[in-house]
């Protein structure tokens, strides 16, 4: 016997996926509820808190779907991770955004209008996050946030890695333009 609960929640997720991929609403309505709100925090990260609803529920419509193509190969939330970032790239493809928000030119970071920092101001990391164009929050969200490397983000995006990695460059320098940072 374990003890703690990981194992048996583990696999309580797991026996709602085989009974969910049946077709039990019941079974997706746990399994959703149990990954809604990672899903939530990745969408909104990559793409602003005004996207981030509809495109989590894009991609849990989208799990429904594709569920009994989930093979077990890896854990669940895995498979579930890679399939909401590929949703939230393809919905940036599907309107011809990711071409636009890379930038190759040094003087980007010039027109970027930043308010003076004050130090009665709280950090607020997520605020600065969606102030990041498009792109760089895309990049930083996927590398410094998720943990892939710059050549799984130039797989995913299409791009190079030496692009991925001028993203992320002028990403953190306008997050610590932005939270007061010199």
């Amino acid at each position: 016997m374990a003890l703690s609960g990981e194992p048996r929640a583990r696999s309580g997720i797991n026996e709602d996926v085989a009974l969910a991929a049946t077709g039990d609403a019941s079974a997706f309505e746990r399994v959703y509820q149990a990954h809604v709100g990672r899903i939530h925090s990745l969408t909104r990260r990559m793409l602003g808190s005004h996207e981030a609803d509809e495109v989590t529920q894009d991609i849990f419509v989208r799990t429904w779907q594709k569920l009994g193509q989930f093979r077990g190969d890896s854990a669940f939330s895995t498979w579930l991770h890679r399939l909401a970032v590929n949703v939230v790239i393809e919905r940036r493809r599907s309107f011809a955004i990711q071409r636009e928000r890379m930038s190759d030119d040094p003087t980007a970071l010039d027109f970027v209008t930043v308010g003076p920092s004050r130090a009665d101001l709280t950090v607020d990391f997520e605020h600065a996050i969606e102030q990041l164009p498009p792109g760089a929050r895309e990049i930083f969200t996927l590398h410094d946030v998720e943990g892939y490397k710059h050549r799984e983000i130039a797989a995913l995006l299409d791009i190079t890695a030496g692009t991925s990695k001028r993203q992320l460059h002028r990403a953190r320098m306008l997050l610590r333009k932005h939270l007061g940072g010199s």
